[in-house]
């Protein structure tokens, strides 16, 4: 018999670490090939970890609630054969000798890697504790330095400062450790409390526990008000020939691409365009800087059974023409609403898109998806009589008209170029060619 390590995988460039939601497989389970053996989730989105290899899970190294570094070592499974076992467990001298030697370092490209076990061994050591991806881009964002981070108490593994930590730090209501509140002059700090309301409970009121996504949620809506002060532009558009179009070309464009056409790769298409026109909406900050992003990744707000919603990302929307924009799109709101997306396909978005149409209203006021700069509601689109301009004089008809709805960060985005950006969205929309072939 052999034994093989299973280990957290890699989950995208900008996931570093992941919490153990629920093991689907116990100590003693017999498993096969791409079981699943346990769940985890990310800052974003939840996801399975299948079994390499056959065999039976003799050890589980973590529990529900741990948060685990890509990597690690999170369970041991017993196979049948060394074959099945790629990565047997080395005895303790064995390791010892492998370790001296061929883990001491990795060298790639010149750059020398540390092993998994110098890695550990370094976030315990060291003075300068670890911090996940997310929260050193909070940290960046509220101009918070490393020395303060190290001064304040976490409530994660090891003392391990979390988002949540962080956040409440932010909100003013994060305890610190004794001796912290002074800053580099050794002058106190006040620290603001946000009063909390008051809150009564009756007699047959239902109290429910929020679930873990709607917690995450509720913190990143709370971090983005603090961090941005939200300004909202509105647009009514007329999109009586996109319409049009669209019920033309969505019977044979099914048939052809067995995709249905939806409203939603058009509204991308226009905002990538409006994105190459005013590129300093596509941009990021990171304290008194201005990041202008090169890639064009569009978020579209997706909802699930559960009612939280998700933001699957579209890299490089810009690089697609509309038939690969519906595909995509389609692609990412089904496995979206089958929690088959993977934690990559929610990062680095750029602009978020959010149709508060498909619940039925005209408009919103989103909140902004940090640490973009701007987010662009579309409302349902209704028939109104409006006035059109004619050779012969105005005239009123039946159109399809719609109210886009841009909310931007202030501190970047002055009224003119969020003004200008939204309405040049809306002029895409409008100019719509209704005979365009697809």
């Amino acid at each position: 018999m052999a034994q093989y390590e299973l280990l957290l995988p890699k989950m995208g460039e900008s996931v570093a670490e992941a919490t153990v939601i629920k093991w689907t497989k116990q100590p003693g389970d017999m498993i096969q090939l791409d079981d699943t053996i346990l769940e985890i989730a990310t800052d974003k989105v939840d996801s399975e970890v299948p079994s390499p290899v056959a065999g039976k899970l003799i050890k589980q190294l973590f529990v529900a609630d741990d948060v685990v570094q890509v990597g690690a070592v999170i369970a041991i499974i017993e196979t049948d054969t060394v074959e099945n076992s790629p990565e047997p467990i080395l005895s303790s001298q064995e390791s010892k000798d492998s370790d001296a030697s061929d883990q001491a370092q990795l060298v790639v490209e010149n750059v020398t890697v540390p092993s998994i076990e110098q890695l550990t061994q370094s976030v315990v050591e060291s003075q300068d504790r670890f911090y996940s991806p997310l929260v050193k881009s909070i940290a960046a964002q509220e101009n918070i330095s490393p020395a303060q981070l190290n001064q304040l108490k976490g409530s994660g593994a090891d003392g391990r400062l979390t988002k949540d930590d962080l956040l409440a730090y932010i909100a003013g209501k994060g305890e610190v450790e004794q001796g912290v509140g002074n800053n580099e002059q050794g002058v106190p700090k006040l620290v603001t409390q946000t009063p909390k309301p008051t809150v009564s409970v009756s007699a047959g009121d239902e109290i429910i526990e929020m679930d873990r996504m709607r917690k995450l949620i509720a913190d990143h809506m709370v971090m983005s008000k603090q961090t941005s002060p939200h300004v909202t532009s509105f647009v009514e558009a007329d999109v009586t020939n996109m319409v049009k179009w669209r019920e033309k070309v969505k019977g044979s464009f099914e048939k052809r691409e067995n995709e249905k056409i939806t409203f939603t790769p058009i509204f991308i298409e226009a905002v990538t365009r409006a994105i190459k026109d005013f590129p300093m909406i596509n941009v990021t900050v990171s304290g008194t800087q201005i990041i202008k992003k090169r890639d064009i990744n569009i978020g579209m707000a997706a909802a699930l059974p559960s009612g939280n919603l998700i933001v699957p990302v579209i890299k490089n929307a810009d690089q697609l023409n509309l038939v690969g924009l519906t595909k995509t799109v389609n692609d990412l709101a089904n496995r979206a609403r089958n929690s088959k997306l993977k934690p990559d396909e929610t990062q680095n978005g750029t602009f978020t898109l959010t149709n508060v149409g498909s619940f039925g209203n005209v408009m919103g006021t989103p909140i902004i998806n940090q640490p973009q700069v701007a987010i662009l509601a579309v409302g349902a689109i209704k028939k109104k009589p409006a006035v059109l301009e004619t050779e012969f004089g105005d005239v009123i008809a039946i159109r399809h008209m719609m109210f886009l709805s841009l909310s931007y960060d202030h501190r970047v985005v002055d009224g003119g170029l969020g003004g200008s950006f939204v309405r040049r969205v809306a002029d895409y929309l409008e100019a719509w060619d209704i005979n365009r072939e697809i």
